[in-house]
């Protein structure tokens, strides 16, 4: 116990030390922040091309797509149904979508790797193997390090496109308000790669994990927390870019018939939770928007299409359709 005499010696000794502490922490958080990773970039040596255009010919890629049929579903938040429910996610109202196609896994790394060949693109970031080529491994994870004009232009190359922020919602929930894909119960380790910082905070507030290769999983695991009409991992793994800018009012005054989001904005939104995020934002309704140059590691996308289907308000079984390559 420290005695009245040296108690302000104490005080003093504790403060300079926290002062110190402050500087240090400044001083990191400037070289931390300068490792902007859309500023590194990886070249081809001509074995790693040889390679990688090898693998993209005779990996099979998981490209199984779903046919969400048209009609109406409970898209959004009420405050009294789940607590943890934002103001950008209200009101809750019924939304009717047109027919479409989603695909049912998010788009893997080698499903981007046979994009970038064809349109002769550097290798990504984390493809740093073999002459700017991933491990083996890393096949089937969800691409990452993307931003959203990469991530529209791969859906477009491929005779697709973003899903709006409706058409994700009604994917990955159905149509009945449900909180999450699964139900209503809380997302859990079971069910989601999710809460996986493996530090004192997310990757948001460590900016020196972007360097990192994120502790990620293929996008076909989960079999238990699919979505009504199938889909995979909808939550968890990573966050997906969709088409819309992104407005926290718009649902105050968005259309009820195949909403597409503002006209204009400077943020494109994102849905789904990543391996980082916490159980309290791991809900089918969570919406959120970022600035479309981000390059980040726990975020990706999965695409869409029109569908020639039927335009009935009925509710079938999902479907699996195949996917038209370019």
């Amino acid at each position: 116990m420290e005695s009245p005499r040296t108690q302000p010696y104490a005080k003093t000794h504790r403060l300079i030390n926290a002062l110190i502490a402050v500087a240090v922490i400044l001083a990191l958080a400037n070289v931390v922040w300068g490792l902007d990773t859309q500023d590194i970039t990886v070249e081809w040596t001509p074995a790693g091309k040889k390679l990688a255009q090898e693998r993209a010919a005779t990996w099979s890629a998981k490209d199984e797509m779903v046919l969400i049929p048209a009609g109406s579903f409970l898209m959004g938040s009420d405050k009294k149904v789940d607590r943890n429910a934002y103001q950008a996610e209200m009101p809750q109202r019924s939304v009717y979508l047109d027919a479409f196609e989603i695909d049912k896994y998010e788009v893997t790394t080698l499903q981007y790797l046979k994009f970038v060949l064809a349109t002769d693109r550097s290798p990504l970031l984390d493809w740093r193997y073999d002459g700017g080529n991933f491990q083996e491994r890393m096949a089937h994870h969800p691409v990452m390090h993307v931003n959203w004009y990469d991530a529209d232009a791969y859906c477009r190359w491929a005779g697709k496109r973003l899903p709006t922020e409706a058409e994700w919602e009604k994917a990955a929930r159905g149509t009945d308000g449900r909180l999450n894909p699964w139900g209503n119960q809380s997302a859990g380790l079971s069910r989601a790669n999710f809460g996986r910082t493996g530090l004192s905070g997310p990757v948001r507030d460590r900016p020196e994990r972007l360097l990192l290769y994120p502790p990620l999983i293929s996008v076909d695991k989960y079999e238990n927390s699919v979505s009504p009409y199938g889909l995979h991992q909808t939550m968890g793994n990573v966050a997906e870019w969709v088409a819309d800018w992104y407005s926290k009012d718009y649902y105050a005054s968005a259309p009820d018939r195949n909403p597409k989001g503002p006209e204009a904005g400077t943020q494109k939104a994102f849905r789904g939770g990543g391996w980082m995020d916490s159980t309290t934002t791991m809900r089918v309704a969570m919406r959120n928007g970022t600035d479309p140059n981000v390059k980040i590691n726990w975020m990706g996308f999965r695409c869409a299409r029109d569908s020639s289907a039927s335009q009935t308000s009925q509710e079938p079984a999902p479907v699996l359709v195949s996917q038209t390559r370019p």
